[in-house]
């Protein structure tokens, strides 16, 4: 897919130099940061509607957290640092997956699960990670904790669309499933849908969008990105469709300005951290809005 990204870097890099677009955009890694924004955007909008739905805030933070066990075990077995993707897609997957079984078939709440799991995956995270530290600069696991989406590069867009693609094929046509499924398990297995089995697929969906956006947001803020603008939708929405597009446009408006406005401006933050702090700010507003508002204030999303 190399041609298609310098297809579109080129033209804006030759609009940036000749003075059309901003400076910044003569730089390719700025625009392979701005695709990136146009798709984990939207795509953790989308999803994070559900996650607020079904009150999985702390599952996607312990995915995200996982991922630093994942990529010390990838580190470990030998695969690049830089894209242990394996791994850490191999991990975080049984590690939710894992997760989701035991919380079924226990019947415990699920915070106390997820809590027990963090735990563990945190203490294995740190046991392997003394074996390679002697391999890796750790500054490069600061990337997988807090995201650089301005070192991101051809392969990890690639990851990003083809999770992206996954997610929409399988998303968009059981959304409703999925969503009546989190909001009434019993009426769901009434109407013939199978409650248990969304959730799977649910939580998959979370995994992987999760670990496909660390290199963007980081595993530290990648829930932040999923529940911020979500919260911010729901602050301002009366249908469940407006909760749903409200909260793709937020989070992919937080996505953009976070990349731009620092470079604008020459403010000395991270992306990641300026991404969610432009979330922050959006949430704020829409919170004030639904203060003074009397209209919102009933709403049931």
């Amino acid at each position: 897919m190399d041609f298609i990204y310098d297809f579109i870097r080129l033209p804006l890099m030759e609009m940036g130099k000749a003075g059309v677009l901003p400076e910044f955009f003569q730089y390719a890694f700025v625009i392979n940061a701005l695709l990136c924004a146009l798709v984990a955007g939207p795509l953790l909008g989308g999803i994070g509607t559900m996650v607020v739905s079904k009150r999985l805030a702390f599952f996607s933070q312990a995915v995200g957290q996982a991922a630093l066990t994942g990529v010390a075990l990838g580190v470990l077995l030998g695969e690049p640092v830089t894209a242990p993707y394996v791994s850490l897609f191999g991990f975080c997957i049984l590690f939710a997956l894992t997760m989701n079984y035991t919380r079924n078939r226990m019947r415990m709440k699920q915070d106390i699960v997820i809590g027990v799991f963090l735990s563990v995956s945190l203490a294995v995270g740190a046991c392997v990670l003394l074996y390679v530290t002697a391999k890796v600069n750790m500054h490069v696991l600061d990337n997988i904790l807090f995201g650089s989406v301005l070192t991101v590069n051809n392969t990890d867009m690639n990851v990003l669309i083809v999770i992206a693609g996954l997610c929409v094929a399988v998303g968009i046509p059981t959304y409703n499933k999925m969503l009546l499924a989190s909001f009434n398990p019993s009426l769901a297995q009434v109407r013939g849908i199978n409650a248990k089995l969304y959730d799977y697929v649910f939580v998959l969906m979370i995994t992987v969008i999760t670990v496909a956006c660390l290199k963007i947001v980081g595993a530290v803020l990648v829930e932040a990105l999923l529940i911020i603008p979500a919260a911010a939708a729901r602050n301002v929405s009366r249908s469940v469709r407006g909760f749903f597009f409200y909260s793709v446009a937020f989070a992919t408006v937080s996505c953009m300005l976070g990349i731009i406005i620092p470079m604008q401006f020459e403010i000395p933050v991270p992306s990641g951290g300026a991404i969610i702090l432009v979330a922050s700010i959006v949430f704020m507003m829409t919170a004030g809005v639904r203060m003074v508002s009397g209209s919102f204030k009933e709403a049931a999303v």
